[in-house]
């Protein structure tokens, strides 16, 4: 049997000698994800019902009342609560976006790219990739990245796929020529660049434990403190860390999750934690992937292809 082409390596210990502006230890990104709107709906036409949210009880064969109010609670009181509270902080977030959620919220996208959050693409539907055609795969991603440009005023240069994306995917995003970057891996603390010298594509590990998605059922996260004290400690960890090489930390939010009055505070108390330390760099994605393309070097990159 051949085993699949896989990379256990990394950068190893000897990372690319870069510096984040302002010489800071860790470059923090606050990713909050626009879904509601775009989660499977018979509704809406779609082919089943999201079965995934704070109860997992999916209806089959018909509309799902219940579970569409549920994602609305995200746009109609979530969004200002959480992008007031980064603001407060002078943080601005990356949007990441299913084209679907814009749609039907417009103005909720416009206004956040004016107040200078980025708008990056999840997706047309909030769904996986995994097993979708190539051709199909393709008139999707297209499809995303000209709602999002259409809406936001800016075209995006980020793409995220929820949970698994396909093994043609990457390939895809650098085929369309619109992408700087893509958050398709979860294996690091740090970006790398795969491609070559006239394509080079950054890729930004995500991370699913310092996420507010561990609210779900059998994730860990009960009260908000749960949530501060999980990410307070990776942030300490990647800053002791950060005194002598670079790192990298992906916090993820959700309107509908840490949008909700007992779990907001959990946010603030992060925040107050990590502005306790002067040497971070609060950057959206879109900045962290053209910093590391800039410093990192052709000579520091992957070997690897887009694929």
């Amino acid at each position: 049997m051949t085993l699949a082409a896989r990379d256990f390596l990394g950068h190893r210990d000897a990372p690319p000698k870069v510096e984040w502006p302002g010489k800071a230890r860790l470059a923090v990104s606050f990713v909050l994800n626009f879904e509601e709107g775009a989660e499977l709906s018979i509704a809406d036409g779609d082919e089943r019902n999201e079965p995934v949210y704070e109860v997992r009880e999916e209806v089959i064969g018909a509309p799902d009342p219940c579970m569409s109010s549920h994602y609305e609670y995200g746009p109609r009181a979530g969004f200002y609560r959480i992008l007031s509270l980064l603001e407060a902080h002078g943080i601005r977030a990356t949007i990441s976006t299913c084209a679907r959620a814009a749609e039907r919220v417009p103005t909720l996208i416009a206004e956040a790219a004016a107040r200078g959050h980025e708008i990056s693409c999840h997706g047309y539907r909030w769904e996986t990739h995994a097993g979708m055609d190539p051709a199909h795969e393709a008139q999707v991603i297209a499809r995303t990245h000209a709602s999002l440009t259409r809406i936001a005023g800016v075209a995006p240069v980020g793409w995220h796929t929820r949970s698994a994306s396909s093994p043609n995917t990457r390939q895809l995003l650098w085929d369309h020529g619109g992408f700087l970057y893509d958050s398709d891996a979860y294996n690091d603390d740090l970006p790398y660049v795969v491609g070559d010298a006239d394509s080079p594509h950054v890729v930004l590990p995500y991370s699913f434990d310092t996420n507010d998605m561990r609210f779900g059922p059998g994730g860990g996260f009960v009260f908000g403190e749960d949530f501060t004290r999980y990410c307070a400690d990776a942030f300490d960890w990647l800053c002791r860390e950060g005194e002598t090489r670079p790192k990298m930390m992906s916090v993820g939010l959700h309107q509908r999750i840490i949008g909700r009055p007992g779990r907001i505070g959990g946010l603030e108390r992060l925040l107050q934690h990590m502005a306790a330390r002067p040497d971070i760099w609060y950057a959206t994605r879109a900045q962290i992937a053209h910093a590391w393309r800039d410093m990192a070097g052709m000579d520091r990159w992957s070997p690897r292809t887009a694929g």
